[in-house]
C-alpha cells in the first residue's frame, strides 16, 4: 500500500469545481454520489450525459446547439461528437475582455511583462484583421516557430478565430525537424521570433527560417516578432515582415469569430518522429475545448482567481493545454529559457514574484531539482502555491516525497499522464482525494481507462497495457495525408479492435489510482517476465552518484538481458563498488529480476525535443538497427557512442 502524503481539507473539497459538478449530477439525475470514485463510475457509465452536463457547466459558447452528444459509442475511431453544434475555439478563450491580467511573460534574464484580457483581445483582433487581408480561409494552415511568448498565443488565437488550423514547433528544433513537420501540412503563414534565449545566450532563428523557406514554397508570409533584439534585420528572410508592421494599426476592432462545426480542425500535433516521419494528428476545435476545460476546471480545479504556470515549449502539447486556461479567465505565466538559469531556483523565484498558485512541470525537472540541492520551500515564499502538476515521464516515489518535504507540505501534487495524441490525460489529479506516493490520483472523468493483461482482459492491482475502451471527444479526427485511415488505425487499434491501446504499461489499483511503469514497447522481458523501466529508474534516481540513466533490453543467448546506462554525476566514476551498490539498491527495493546484467557509463542520455528518454532508439542502436529520424532528438550525436560499445558484445 502506498504511503498517503496529503489529504485535502473538507473546506478545499467543498470549494472545488469538482464538488460543485458532482452536486449538479446528483440534482439532475437523483444520484447520491459522494466520492470521486462514484462520480468517475457514473461518468463512464453515462458518457453522453456526462459531456452534455459539462457543456453547460463550462459553459461552452456556441451559435448553434448540438442535435446529439455522440452518435455511436461502439465506434472507435469514428464516433461523431456534438453534431450540429457551431462554435469558435478562440471565442471561448476570449470570453473575458476586462482588465484582469491574462498573460505574464518572463523571458530568461528579463523583467516580466503583463497583458490584460482587454489588451489580448485587441491584439488578437489586429492580427486577425491582417490575416484576413492575406486571404486566410477556414482550413488553411498557420504555423509558429516560436518561443513560449504572448505573440505565440496571439497568433494562434487570430488564426483559429477565422477557422485556420494552427501547428507549432519550438525554436530549438533543427531545420530537418521543422521540415519533417511543416513540410507535410503546407502552411501559408509562418510566425517566428528573430531568436530565443537559453542559458544566457541569444540564439538566432532567422538563418534557419531562411533555409526552411527554400523547402516550404507554400509559405506566403513570414511574420517576425522581435525578441532578442529590438529591431532585427530581416532582409535575409524572403516574404518577411516585422510583427508591428504586420498587425493592423486600427483600434477598437471586433473579432469576427467564424462559426464552425464542433469537429472543425483546430490543431495539428506531431508524434515524436523517432520511427520515421512524424505522424500529423489533426484535432478538433470542439473536442479539444471541452476536453481541456474538463481537465482544467474539474481535475486541476482552475478558477478565475488562479495564476497558472506550465514549463513548456511550443513543441509540446502542454503549451496547447496551458493556453486553454484562458477559457477559465485565469492568469497564465509563460516562461522562455532554461529553468536552471541563472541558478536552480529560477522558476521558484518566479513562482514567488508572480504569485503562482498552480505550477506545472516535468518529472525530469523535479528529479534535476532534487539533485541540485535547492530547497524551494525554505528559500522562497510559496504561500499561495496550492497545486503542482508533473508529467512527461513517471514521477518516482522519491520525487513525490521531495515535493512534500522540500517544496510544500500542504498542496496537491498531481502527476498527470496522457499524450499528444489526445492533447490531454488518461490519468491525472482530482482535488477531492488524497495523494499517495508514486500514484496518479485517478483516471479522467468519462475516460474508460483499464489495464489489460496478456489475454486482453481488464485487471486490477496487476500490470497491464493502458487501454481506453470507449471514445472521447479529443481523439484525433484523422491523421494528415491518411485518406484510408490506415495510419490512424495502426497507431492505436491494431492490437484490440475498437479499443485505444496507448502503449503505456500501468497498474490500476482498487482505489482507482494509477501507477505507470513506462512504455510497453520498451518493457523488459528477462526470462519472460515483464518489467517496466520506471521501476528501475525509481531506484537509480535515489543515488547521488548518478545524474541520469536509461535502461533497455538487449537480445542475448535466446533471452533478453537488462542493460543499464548511467550518466555519472560530476566527480564520480563507475567503479566496481558503485556497480555493486547500484545492483544492491535495485535488488533490495525492486527484485532480483530487475538487476541489470550490465551497467555501463555513457557521456549523455538521449532525449526527444519534448524531453522524453528514447529507450527505443537506444535499443535499436545496440541491435544495429536504423534509427530513422534522429532530428526528433535533442542530442542525436550521443547515439553513436551507444552503437560502438564493445562491452555490449561480451558476456
Amino acid at each position: 500500500m502506498s504511503k498517503m502524503l496529503w489529504k485535502p481539507s473538507e473546506k478545499r473539497i467543498r470549494e472545488s469545481n469538482m464538488y460543485r459538478f458532482m452536486n449538479r449530477i446528483n440534482e439532475q439525475y437523483n444520484q447520491k454520489l459522494n466520492t470521486y470514485q462514484e462520480l468517475y463510475q457514473w461518468s463512464v457509465d453515462n458518457i453522453p450525459a456526462f459531456w452534455s452536463n459539462l457543456w453547460e457547466f463550462v459553459p461552452v459558447i456556441f451559435s448553434k446547439p448540438y442535435a446529439q452528444v455522440v452518435d455511436d459509442l461502439t465506434r472507435m475511431p469514428g464516433a461523431n461528437w456534438f453534431a450540429g453544434a457551431q462554435l469558435n475555439f478562440a471565442e471561448n478563450l476570449l470570453r473575458y475582455r476586462d482588465d484582469q491580467v491574462a498573460i505574464i511573460f518572463k523571458g530568461e534574464g528579463q523583467p516580466s511583462t503583463k497583458m490584460t484580457y482587454a489588451q489580448l483581445y485587441d491584439e488578437v483582433a489586429r492580427v486577425a484583421a491582417s490575416l484576413k487581408v492575406l486571404g486566410i480561409k477556414p482550413g488553411d494552415r498557420v504555423v509558429g516557430f516560436m518561443p513560449n511568448m504572448p505573440q505565440s498565443i496571439i497568433a494562434m488565437l487570430a488564426a483559429v478565430s477565422m477557422g485556420a488550423v494552427w501547428s507549432s514547433c519550438s525554436p530549438d528544433f533543427g531545420i530537418k525537424g521543422v521540415l519533417d513537420r511543416f513540410g507535410q501540412i503546407k502552411p501559408k503563414v509562418l510566425f517566428t521570433a528573430n531568436g530565443y534565449m537559453f542559458k544566457g545566450k541569444h540564439l538566432d532563428s532567422l538563418e534557419r527560417i531562411a533555409y526552411i523557406l527554400k523547402e516550404l514554397p507554400s509559405i506566403e508570409k513570414v511574420v517576425v516578432v522581435p525578441y532578442t533584439e529590438r529591431d532585427p534585420d530581416i532582409s535575409g528572410v524572403p516574404k518577411s515582415v516585422h510583427y508591428r508592421e504586420f498587425k493592423s494599426s486600427r483600434e477598437g476592432l471586433d473579432i469576427e469569430f467564424k462559426q464552425l462545426p464542433f469537429d472543425h480542425p483546430l490543431y495539428i500535433m506531431y508524434s515524436s518522429g523517432t520511427t520515421g516521419l512524424p505522424k500529423c494528428m489533426v484535432q478538433s476545435a470542439g473536442g479539444i475545448l471541452i476536453h481541456h476545460m474538463k481537465e482544467l476546471m474539474l481535475h486541476t480545479d482552475l478558477k478565475r482567481s488562479d495564476t497558472i504556470f506550465y514549463f513548456t515549449t511550443l513543441g509540446w502539447m502542454m503549451w496547447n493545454w496551458l493556453t486553454s486556461s484562458l477559457s477559465v479567465g485565469a492568469t497564465l505565466v509563460l516562461y522562455d529559457g532554461n529553468p536552471f538559469h541563472p541558478d536552480a531556483g529560477a522558476l521558484w523565484e518566479m513562482a514567488q514574484d508572480e504569485k503562482i498558485t498552480i505550477f506545472g512541470t516535468s518529472a525530469g525537472y523535479l528529479a534535476a531539482l532534487q539533485n541540485s540541492g535547492v530547497k524551494p520551500g525554505k528559500e522562497y515564499d510559496l504561500s499561495l502555491l496550492r497545486t503542482i502538476l508533473s508529467t512527461g515521464s513517471p514521477l518516482s516515489v522519491e520525487g513525490f516525497e521531495f515535493v512534500y518535504r522540500e517544496i510544500k507540505s500542504d498542496l496537491q501534487l498531481a502527476s498527470i499522464s496522457g499524450g499528444t495524441d489526445l492533447n490531454g490525460c488518461f490519468a491525472l489529479g482530482n482535488p477531492m482525494d488524497p495523494v499517495y506516493a508514486g500514484e496518479l490520483q485517478c483516471r479522467g472523468l468519462a475516460m474508460k481507462v483499464e489495464a489489460f493483461n496478456d489475454e486482453g482482459k481488464p485487471v486490477v492491482n496487476q500490470q497491464g497495457e493502458l487501454v481506453c475502451t470507449k471514445p472521447f471527444p479529443s481523439m484525433p479526427i484523422y491523421f494528415w495525408d491518411d485518406p484510408d485511415g490506415r495510419k490512424y488505425q495502426s497507431a492505436y487499434f491494431d492490437v484490440y479492435p475498437n479499443i485505444w491501446r496507448h502503449g503505456d504499461y500501468i497498474v490500476v489499483n482498487e482505489k482507482g489510482g494509477v501507477v505507470i511503469y513506462g512504455r510497453s514497447d520498451t518493457t523488459l522481458n528477462p526470462g519472460g517476465v515483464r518489467i517496466g523501466t520506471a521501476e528501475i529508474y525509481r531506484q537509480v534516481e535515489q543515488l547521488e552518484e548518478i545524474e541520469d540513466s536509461i535502461v533497455v533490453g538487449q537480445n542475448w543467448n535466446n533471452d533478453v538481458r537488462v542493460i543499464l546506462f548511467v550518466k555519472l554525476a560530476q566527480g564520480h566514476e563507475l567503479t566496481e563498488d558503485l556497480k555493486k551498490k547500484i545492483k544492491n539498491v535495485i535488488r533490495t527495493n525492486a527484485s532480483p529480476r530487475h538487476v541489470p546484467a550490465k551497467i555501463l557509463a555513457v557521456p549523455d542520455i538521449p532525449y526527444t525535443l519534448n524531453m522524453k528518454k528514447v529507450e527505443l532508439a537506444v535499443k535499436k542502436v545496440i541491435h544495429h538497427q536504423p534509427v530513422l529520424n534522429k532530428d526528433a532528438l535533442r542530442n542525436p550525436e550521443v547515439l553513436d557512442y551507444y552503437a560502438d560499445m564493445v562491452e555490449l558484445q561480451k558476456e
